[in-house]
């Protein structure tokens, strides 16, 4: 008597499983997305790679698991080996406007008002998504009134020059540029607008910002000349606003939401600074200036609520010291926040690439 031959497994059949995995913020399965190669089957083992749009992508375990769960499924297998990988999409010649060289995505922190913690953001924002596995850097562009290389613990350093180009310094993972290193401390930066442009383009393209994922952008609060100076410049993959609960914030929050809108740039989404206190030793929650106002405000405009970070003195400590709490304490609640923050930024900026691919 004569055996039923089984079919072999094939590349495609497993391509095939795989396509029952979408990723939930793009919608669309992961070989669709270009996510899937090298896909090796050596029975009863199969071997491929993922490569997602982020280090920091939020569902990277979710993903990952699924796609375990689908090649499992496939006769003959009883092990799968996957190897993840990240590649962030590159910058684009939009309107005319020249990417900066090395550089794939600039997402631009602002507020509408001083005060808000915007600074603070930005800072542990681009730590966090060193962390998480990106290249980073950040470009202070409040030139003005610089506090990014204090915050990032770099005041002292001073940048140093190749082939005609500036060498930024580093820290926790992340390269530094600010108006700071180029004039002391008690020197006022008293410019018009026109200085405040040249200074800022330059930052951009005369700083050898090497090979980076993110350029984050700690921008002067309001909608002044920096702002436009920035949008002019280059093709930023979106902003972040950053409020606190009181109404007065918010007012000032809808001005930067309507100032990204009128300059055609994606809205990545709200975060709610100093949200509520919590004393130490304690469980209850104090909403000093409200709560639940950015929520709003991003419901309302129909934009991502990236999430809340709440009043801690290690967030004050750490900008002072130079060393920001993701850095100084990654196992901190607060840290853990600003990870999941940086997570959602990094998906949003992920989204808004694949809508701009998808209309050229």
């Amino acid at each position: 008597m004569f055996g039923i031959k089984k079919e072999k497994l094939t590349t495609d059949q497993v391509t095939a499983a795989l396509r029952q995995v979408m990723d939930p913020d793009l919608h669309t399965d992961i070989v669709t997305l270009g996510m899937i190669s090298e896909v090796k089957i050596e029975l009863p083992k199969v071997s491929f790679t993922l490569t997602l749009t982020t280090p920091a992508c939020p569902v990277k375990e979710k993903i990952e698991q699924e796609c375990r769960d689908v090649v499992m499924k496939l006769e003959g297998v009883e092990e799968v080996d996957l190897k993840s990988a990240a590649n962030v999409a590159g910058n684009r010649k939009v309107n005319g406007k020249e990417p900066v060289a090395g550089v794939k995505q600039i997402i631009a922190v602002t507020s509408g008002k001083g005060g808000v913690g915007k600074s603070t953001v930005a800072v542990n924002l681009a730590c966090a998504l060193s962390q998480l596995g990106a290249k980073v850097g950040i470009l202070d562009c409040d030139i003005t009134g610089p506090n990014v290389p204090l915050m990032m613990g770099v005041d002292d350093c001073q940048p140093t020059a190749k082939e005609n180009r500036i060498v930024p310094p580093e820290n926790y993972g992340v390269k530094v540029i600010s108006m700071a290193f180029f004039v002391s401390r008690d020197t006022p930066v008293i410019w018009r607008g026109p200085m405040l442009d040249k200074a800022i383009r330059q930052f951009l393209r005369d700083v050898e910002w090497g090979e980076l994922d993110y350029l984050i952008v700690d921008m002067p609060p309001g909608t002044g000349d920096a702002q436009l100076s920035m949008v002019q410049a280059t093709n930023l993959a979106g902003g972040v606003i950053v409020t606190t609960p009181q109404d007065v914030a918010l007012l000032d929050g809808r001005k930067g939401l309507a100032m990204f809108k009128a300059m055609d740039v994606p809205v990545l989404g709200f975060v709610e600074n100093m949200s509520y206190f919590t004393p130490p030793g304690s469980t209850e929650r104090f909403e000093i200036f409200s709560h639940g106002g950015g929520k709003k405000l991003a419901e309302e405009a129909n934009v991502p609520f990236l999430g809340e970070i709440p009043i801690d003195i290690q967030i004050r400590e750490g900008g002072d010291k130079g060393a920001p709490i993701v850095a100084s304490n990654p196992e901190h609640s607060v840290s853990k926040a600003f990870m999941e923050i940086a997570k959602q930024v990094a998906a949003q900026v992920s989204i808004q690439n694949m809508a701009v691919a998808a209309n050229n």
